[in-house]
């Protein structure tokens, strides 16, 4: 497969004027979505599904990935000028980003992040260029005992990197697989835990879960938080020094190189990435005292690496259609309302769709650059909105979307009911992601088992008799059993303290 003949035909796909307009429209939100705190690119991707059905599946996917690395650019504003971070994967920033505001650094800082985020997006978009095709044809060798193994140390992986204890982690999966199986049985025609509920038939509604649990359920938390701090820190000149810039070059490649890596993974994404580039970066350093005192490399490390992190793991979700991560099950489900299947086919089968929203990738990032340091100021102003005036209108946004979507009453009550769950689920200290993912596999997992199983007239060890299958279960086990040693189940738990 010849690489730039694919890009020229994605760039081609990108630069017409809706992909370009829907391109700025994701990234201009995105930015909006990190800046304001408490909304986040999961619940924002799931109130604005319903109204990306109007359009064509490549531009409507080219806006919701544009508001998730998007919302990883502007959650660093906050960070750096209220010490307040817009996104999770922002967090670490808070620590050296707002001690440089604070000491009159606050716009070298944000160009620091900006530039590094730039430069870690366009090397992860390439990346799923260049790493994709090969990855796509590797799976067109997978059968069905191979995917449903697959999933499966995707699962494991979503256990062994969420935050909280290792059993709540599981809970939440089999509670996201339970929920995937209501509805009609396909191979029997029988219906399975609906309750006699006509609507239920096809199963709970994918957006009306996912707006309950990331939507509701993230207003009912903000609505406890105190008012938003106000940003006090000092801007100043944007340009960074000399010795910023020497200290933030290599700290950027080393957090691109890991956000890369642990994007890809089962489990990873941005989160996890930005605070290994930030524990890396104090392990290497020959002055760790100065971290949490106004580092600039403390800022340019996590930033980058929560933007590659954010890239690179498309790749998963778009070659073998596993996702890594929650959001990329979010997206997951989003394609298949588009009647797209994500899988090893879609670089053959839908090029235009493929290499359109890898080209629109760069784009983004380059629109990126431009959207975050001119507009500080108008960011900075947004921070003074009362949340008691924006949490009414995302309350009605997702109970629009909902009902726009069948027209059912019964839906937007389970919503609701899902965001008090999912309200209930954070009080008591479960993460709900991992519920997403297993809600997502489940369907797809009992449909490789049950062809997997019809193949093999039965018999079980078709999953151990394939080299694939084998050693992706050997895998699955080995990260299970290391997570539940002591010494390691210590080891996690001081790094996500931490």
């Amino acid at each position: 497969m010849d690489l730039f003949p694919d890009i020229a035909l994605g760039f081609g796909v990108a630069f017409t004027p809706v992909n370009l307009l829907f391109c700025f429209v994701g990234a201009l939100l995105g930015t909006l979505i990190g800046v304001l705190p408490g909304i986040g690119p999961l619940g924002a991707i799931a109130m604005l599904l319903p109204i990306t059905f109007q359009f064509a599946p490549v531009t409507a996917l080219i806006m919701l990935a544009g508001i998730y690395y998007g919302a990883q650019y502007g959650g660093s504003t906050t960070s750096i000028l209220v010490n307040l971070p817009g996104e999770t994967s922002s967090v670490v920033t808070c620590l050296d980003g707002h001690q440089m505001a604070r000491n009159g650094r606050g716009g070298a800082a944000l160009a620091i992040a900006a530039l590094g985020s730039f430069f870690a997006g366009s090397v992860a978009t390439l990346l799923i260029a260049v790493a994709s095709p090969p990855l796509a044809q590797l799976g067109t060798m997978f059968q069905a005992p191979d995917y449903f193994s697959l999933m499966v140390l995707g699962l494991v992986g979503a256990v062994v990197l969420a935050h909280g204890s290792v059993a709540k982690a599981v809970g939440m999966i089999l509670l996201g697989l339970l929920l995937g199986l209501v509805g009609t049985d396909l191979n029997t025609g029988r219906q399975r835990y609906t309750f006699g509920i006509p609507e239920l038939s096809d199963g709970i509604g994918f957006v009306t879960l996912a707006m309950g649990l990331f939507g509701v359920a993230q207003v009912l938390v903000n609505l406890e938080q105190h008012a938003m701090p106000r940003a006090t820190a000092i801007v100043g000149s944007l340009w960074p020094s000399r010795e910023e810039l020497r200290r933030s070059v290599p700290a950027t490649l080393r957090g691109t190189a890991i956000g890369s890596l642990l994007g890809v993974l089962p489990g990873g994404g941005a989160i996890l990435a930005s605070f290994a580039a930030y524990a890396l970066e104090k392990k290497v350093s020959r002055e760790p005292g100065r971290f949490g005192r106004g580092a600039a490399e403390g800022v340019a490390a996590p930033e980058s690496a929560n933007n590659a992190g954010a890239q690179t793991s498309f790749i998963p979700m778009l070659t073998l259609g596993i996702p890594s991560n929650a959001l990329m099950a979010l997206l997951v489900g989003a394609m298949s309302i588009f009647g797209v299947v994500p899988g090893p086919r879609i670089v053959e089968e839908q090029p235009q769709l493929f290499w359109g929203l890898v080209a629109s990738m760069w784009i983004g990032n380059a629109m990126l650059l431009v959207i975050n340091l001119p507009l500080i100021g108008l960011w900075v102003q947004l921070l003074r909105i009362p949340y008691r005036l924006l949490y009414p209108l995302i309350l009605l946004l997702c109970c629009i979307g909902v009902y726009a979507l069948n027209g059912s009453a019964l839906e937007v009550g389970l919503m609701i009911g899902f965001g008090l769950l999912g309200y209930a689920l954070l009080k008591l200290g479960f993460e709900p992601a991992p519920m997403l993912l297993g809600f997502v596999l489940g369907p797809l997992m009992e449909e490789n088992l049950r062809r997997a199983l019809a193949v093999s007239r039965g018999d079980a060890s078709v999953f151990f008799a394939r080299p694939i299958s084998a050693t992706l279960l050997a895998l699955s086990l080995l990260l299970l059993l290391a997570v539940l040693l002591p010494k390691v189940g210590r080891i996690r738990g001081d790094a996500f303290r931490e």
